[in-house]
């Protein structure tokens, strides 16, 4: 029986009702790209970079080569669209499109988003004195989008006082933001309107005034600025400016409502600065200097600093304390524990939410910061206590927890077949309200899907976790087209979580798998560390390996299978297409990061000094040697590859969309097959694609008919 072919599939084959036989008509004709050579010596190799003019969005020439890719992709998926279609209704059918988040509670009122039917956007709204008490719909998203093609939020806060609000606003997609001030009472909105920001916002406790961040010319976060409300920016103040180009800065408030945060960190080490919420003009102080190798963020409670750091060789990480009025005097409060990566902590006025993971998942403890030692062999009993899960693999997330002195902690719980299930846990009674379940409307039963744990053995002995979820009942003979997921950098941990569209693919007979590969942190500090820099190959063989795996043990086929990832995952889509073709169907690239080297050359571009730390510097020697055996872009070679989709944003400040376009245009001059190859370039986003949820379903739908078509047929 062949691989991946539609009578190897053990579901009816009505459930893969509109699938394309490909097979049987003929492509159209793709676009070329010119070839422009640009040649540079480094290291004693001669470069060469053929597509390197694709990078000039100014160029009408460049513009008209992407619009002729974007035809070519419609053309080759037009016998989908009816699939695209169906996918998209059923898609739509299972969201309950009038919707509500539970209120959270702030002082008298309480704040939550809802969402309506056709309506694209969320609506935030909020109650005074009680979650019954009239509605107030304090900013409509729906109504601010009227008029743009693309509309995010990069940030939102309402001053302490309520009256307030302010918005981070990006309308191209390349995360400028413009900062606007909504009065809640008059309903006007100030004349303070400051373009071209960046992320972080955060309210003094005066209400009159307001911190945000600027970028340099690499879009990198580097200075912090004091902004008084109605005043002109050219009186705003720098209060913050960090000129080390590997270094970001942001700005928060903390739940205690003390202090502003002023935080500038790399990916190995940074530093932190207070600042008396109540005297926004004062000087901050500085908590620690910043030391190579040295991780540490502050979070203030009561009376205390808790600092979760790396610091005298914690790799995993650990909690010190310090005291509020001398934030540099550190002592070991929680200690390390090689077997418990600490992600972070949540500061309360009586207690810490520290979010731990042990053995790849997560795990929330509670602790009692009344007792100065929770470990000690005489704590009491009730000084320190896990929260219980039941499933084999989930995802659990602190939520909006806005009060300071409260005993109540909300958080998040799902797992593969378990919707976003929101609770309010009671800290001294252990007991949980489950708020609300996100509801799966058309019937979802999840007693028809199982999920299984695997641990994959790696070539070099580390066991990999593989998180699967399928429709049952299940055999495993291989017969099932099977989806393999991963990212793998920066320390990011893709959570098994529940996802109401992944139906779609469940329904028609695939298996959904997530690699939990090293470059993330699911299983500690070491996963990642052990994926990045000089270890980035790990990355890519755990993801081949996961694969063999998953086809020694049956649940696959080689060259059955579809591989998926994004952004970073992207590259890793990029390197295991280079490193083994023979092992995938299809390979799916969402705003790939696949020039690797020519990226990191080039300083000017958004990120690139900073992920030194990340990938390595090319101009290094090591470094550049490293980077060029995984490089998607410099290793496209003249053979077969499988089935591709890429996609990209062409105002992505993250992955440039000119990375993509060259090693599509690459790929498509030298592989020697005839597999489709596709660029789908969205002409008016960045690199989170549509803002609006119902262009973002469409998206899915399009990628989900790529994956049926061409991984299941």
């Amino acid at each position: 029986m062949a691989c991946g072919s539609a009578a190897a599939l053990s579901t009816p084959s009505s459930q893969l009702s509109g699938v394309v036989n490909f097979s049987a008509m003929r492509d159209p004709t793709p676009p070329v790209a010119r070839k422009i050579p640009t040649v540079a010596l480094l290291h004693g190799e001669t470069r060469s970079d053929d597509y390197a003019w694709l990078r000039d969005k100014t160029d009408p020439n460049v513009i008209a080569y992407l619009e002729a890719e974007n035809a070519y992709t419609n053309a080759v998926m037009q016998p989908t669209e009816t699939l695209q279609a169906e996918l998209y209704d059923e898609m739509l059918a299972r969201i309950k499109e009038d919707d509500s988040r539970p209120p959270v509670q702030r002082g008298d009122w309480y704040y939550y988003s809802r969402t309506e039917q056709g309506k694209a956007y969320p609506m935030f709204c909020r109650r005074k004195g009680s979650p019954d008490a009239p509605e107030q719909v304090y900013f409509d998203q729906n109504e601010a989008a009227k008029g743009h093609d693309y509309y995010q939020l990069g940030g939102l806060a309402v001053s302490p006082d309520h009256r307030h609000l302010a918005l981070l606003v990006d309308t191209s997609g390349y995360e400028d933001f413009a900062l606007q001030v909504l009065d809640l009472e008059t309903r006007d909105w100030l004349p303070d309107r400051i373009e071209k920001i960046g992320f972080g916002l955060a309210w003094a406790s005066d209400n009159r005034t307001l911190f945000y961040t600027t970028t340099d010319a690499a879009h990198r976060s580097n200075e912090v600025w004091r902004h008084a409300l109605r005043a002109e920016r050219a009186t705003d103040v720098s209060v913050y400016r960090d000129d080390d180009p590997r270094y970001n800065v942001g700005v928060g408030r903390a739940r205690n409502g003390m202090f502003i945060h002023l935080v500038s960190g790399s990916f190995t080490s940074g530093e932190t600065w207070l600042l008396d919420a109540h005297q926004p003009a004062a000087e901050a102080q500085l908590v620690r200097p910043r030391q190579a190798d040295v991780e540490y963020d502050v979070t203030p409670g009561a009376d205390w600093l808790y600092i979760v750091t790396n610091r005298d060789g914690a790799r995993n990480f650990k909690v010190m304390r310090a005291p509020v009025s001398a934030p540099d005097q550190w002592t070991e409060w929680l200690a390390h524990r090689p077997d418990v990566f600490v992600e972070s902590v949540d500061a309360f006025c009586s207690h810490l939410v520290v979010l731990e993971r042990h053995e790849g998942l997560r795990r929330l403890r509670i602790i009692n910061t009344t007792i100065s030692d929770p470990d000690a062999a005489d704590a009491p009993t009730q000084a320190s206590h896990y929260i219980e899960f039941p499933d084999a693999a989930y995802d659990v997330t602190p939520g909006s927890n806005p009060e300071f002195d409260t005993l109540l902690l909300r958080f998040t719980y799902s797992s593969l077949i378990t919707p976003d299930s929101v609770y309010d846990y009671d800290i001294t009674t252990r007991a949980r309200v489950l708020l609300k379940r996100d509801e799966v409307l058309g019937g979802y039963d999840p007693s028809q899907y199982a999920v299984e744990r695997l641990m994959a053995p790696a070539r070099d002995g580390a066991l990999v976790p593989i998180s699967l979820v399928y429709k049952t009942p299940f055999a495993r003979d291989g017969t099932r087209p099977l989806l393999l997921y991963a990212y793998g950098s920066y320390g990011y941990t893709m959570e098994p979580s529940f996802g109401s569209s992944r139906l779609s693919l469940l329904d028609r007979g695939f298996v959904y798998a997530i690699a939990h590969i090293r470059g993330g942190q699911e299983m500690g500090r070491p996963w990642y560390d052990d994926g990045k820099m000089m270890k980035k190959l790990n990355t890519f063989y755990d993801f081949i390996d996961c694969a063999e795996h998953l086809v020694k043990h049956r649940y696959a086929t080689q060259g059955a299978i579809v591989a998926h990832g994004g952004s970073a995952g992207g590259l890793l889509m990029g390197a295991i297409a280079n490193m083994r073709p023979d092992l995938w169907r299809a390979v799916v690239a969402d705003v790939p990061f696949v020039d690797v080297i020519n990226t990191m050359l080039d300083e000017t571009i958004p990120l690139t000094a900073q992920e030194w730390e990340q990938w390595g510097n090319p101009m290094i020697a090591e470094h550049y040697a490293y980077m060029r055996q995984y490089s998607p872009y410099d290793n496209v070679e003249a053979k077969a590859y499988p089935r591709m989709l890429a996609t990209s944003g062409i105002n992505d400040p993250r992955v440039a969309f000119w990375e993509p376009a060259k090693w599509i245009a690459k790929l498509r001059s030298l592989k020697t097959d005839s597999n489709p190859l596709l660029l789908k370039m969205e002409m008016a986003s960045g690199h989170g694609g549509a803002s609006g949820r119902y262009e973002r379903l469409k998206e899915q739908a399009f990628r989900y008919a790529f994956m049926l078509t061409h991984g299941a047929a």
